[in-house]
């Protein structure tokens, strides 16, 4: 009688290893091949490294529009140097010269 019970359980414990190995299986096929899976994770892994490569750049950006405004609150000159170049100014004792270039067709 202890022997009937003894089969029938290493029966039921066979079964329920195939079982467990089939769920296994269909988990790790999921993991692999469907859409939202390894796949997905490698996509988003680069997704991830190109955003950290443009933040680099951003960052580096950032550090020297920072040092630009440190050095025109600290400096006139770096400021009249801007005025100059980016706003065309002149200084009170300087005199502006427009030089035209001739013209290519005679009259």
């Amino acid at each position: 009688m202890a022997r009937e019970i003894g089969e029938v359980f290493l029966g039921a414990g066979r079964w329920l290893l195939v079982a467990l190995a089939i769920v296994a299986l269909t988990l790790q096929s999921q993991l692999w091949f469907s859409s939202a899976g390894f796949s997905k994770t490698q996509h988003l892994r680069a997704a991830v490294a190109e955003q950290g490569g443009q933040n680099d750049v951003l960052s580096m950006r950032n550090l020297a529009l920072e040092a630009e405004v440190v050095n025109l609150k600290q400096s006139s000159e770096a400021i009249e140097e801007r005025a100059r170049t980016d706003l065309g100014m002149i200084g009170p004792k300087e005199t502006f010269y427009q030089v035209v270039p001739a013209s290519s067709s005679t009259h």
